[in-house]
């Protein structure tokens, strides 16, 4: 999808990536000698401010003693090339502490666009989220429907790919997808068993997401497809011109409902991962606690400048907590033992810094379209190989040689020399 964009993201720095790979983590060769490069790039909100996490810094110790023990390990001097990135994400074996976050009925991420990022997410053994209302919208796979929309062609797409051992696919279900009995569906399927018995098959509850928290999912559609699916879900004729709004409801929870879902998927679908994605609402911390106490393998955050599927302008402006606010609430408040977050990753040192607060891994959702956009065969590994090589480097230069020996050591806010910093309410 060519005229696919993203406004307010760093669209032309991840399809750069996606387009020259690794080489894109450092300025144009031709101007090695001749340009001195300095700190003097910031990524800035439209209204001048810095995001929270990326106006944080990552601080590399003068003494290390994790290097020291690399080196007598390895009997030599280690380097950024010894940094072993595979990492446990919620149950799955990932090659990175990377997952690709959940992509639902939403036309940027159906048809060939769907299938490439999925069959490059596999290739690459990085766990993926295949995201709400697929079934309903799209249907599974089976009986003549559309193969290249529906959930089956997706996860195919992505099993075929697979490396042994490596990666897995998270399955999420709303309101409308128990309705359409999408787990049972998955569960039942022989094209899922290969996943299933090799472990590597999760079902994710969404109780929110950081695009639109407290709202379920929202799509644009035709009056033809709305008057299909009109007996689903919530169809409202805001535009005037023949196309309506199609809701999701959002569900409802409290801490009990939450505990007794997360009981019901493991004694229903025991063979399964459980991971629950949370949006950032103000008590973020309280129901990651409830949902890791419940059992749940995996608790992915959304932060609020998380999320690609559409949604009213009010809320990804003025809606949910930011990621780094999310970040400092469960740190707090001890982190769940898998946490996953998303929320405007697409380079290293916004991955890293979510990994030194707490984050076992981090969720690409419009970096992963984007880079796939711009080139279906293999633009995503490109992007990732970019990504990976600034993990590297920067997790060497901390002295460490696994994403899992970051902590919060590794990074510092300006707050604490008393510099403010506009929008941040950091305390770490």
């Amino acid at each position: 999808m060519s005229d696919l964009s993203a406004p307010g993201f760093p669209e032309e720095e991840v399809r750069q990536r996606a387009r020259a790979g690794a080489a894109a983590a450092f300025p144009p060769p031709g101007e090695y000698g001749r340009v001195l490069f300095g700190a003097d790039r910031a990524d800035r909100y439209p209204d001048g401010g810095r995001d929270p996490l990326d106006a944080m810094r990552i601080t590399p110790p003068v003494f290390m003693p994790q290097r020291l023990a690399r080196l007598i390990d390895l009997g030599r001097e280690p380097d950024y090339r010894d940094v072993e990135l595979t990492t446990g994400v919620g149950g799955f074996t990932s090659a990175l502490p990377v997952y690709v976050s959940a992509l639902g009925s939403t036309r940027a991420a159906g048809g060939d666009l769907g299938l490439a990022l999925s069959r490059q997410a596999g290739a690459l053994g990085l766990p993926m989220v295949i995201g709400e209302n697929v079934v309903p919208v799209n249907g599974y796979g089976r009986l003549g429907e559309a193969a290249d929309r529906a959930l089956l062609g997706r996860l195919r797409a992505y099993a075929e790919e697979l490396p042994e051992g490596r990666g897995g696919v998270a399955v999420q279900q709303s309101t409308e997808d128990a309705d359409a009995e999408v787990w049972n569906l998955v569960y039942s399927d022989p094209a899922a068993l290969p996943l299933l018995e090799s472990g590597r098959l999760a079902f994710e509850l969404k109780t929110g997401q950081g695009a639109k928290p407290g709202l379920g999912g929202m799509t644009v559609l035709d009056g033809e497809v709305a008057g299909r699916l009109g007996d689903r879900y919530g169809i409202d004729d805001v535009f005037g011109d023949g196309r309506v709004l199609r809701s999701s409801t959002p569900g409802t929870f409290t801490a009990e409902i939450l505990r007794q879902q997360i009981r019901l998927m493991r004694n229903n679908f025991p063979r399964a991962r459980v991971w629950v994605k949370l949006h950032p609402g103000r008590d973020v911390a309280e129901a990651a606690r409830v949902a890791a106490e419940a059992g749940a393998d995996a608790v992915t955050v959304d932060g609020a400048e998380g999320g690609t599927g559409w949604a009213p302008g009010a809320f990804p402006a003025q809606v949910g907590l930011p990621l780094a606010e999310c970040l400092r609430r469960l740190a707090a408040a001890g982190p769940p033992p898998c946490l996953l977050v998303s929320g405007r990753i697409w380079e290293g040192g916004r991955a890293v810094k979510s990994l030194a607060l707490g984050a076992r891994a981090v969720g690409l959702g419009r970096a992963a379209l984007l880079a796939t956009a711009e080139d279906p065969e293999a633009g995503l590994v490109r992007f990732t190989e970019c990504l990976a090589l600034e993990l590297r480097m920067l997790i060497s230069a901390l002295g460490k040689y696994t994403p899992a020996a970051l902590d919060r050591d590794d990074v510092w806010s300006p707050e604490f020399s008393g510099i403010s910093v506009r929008g941040s309410s950091l305390n770490f």
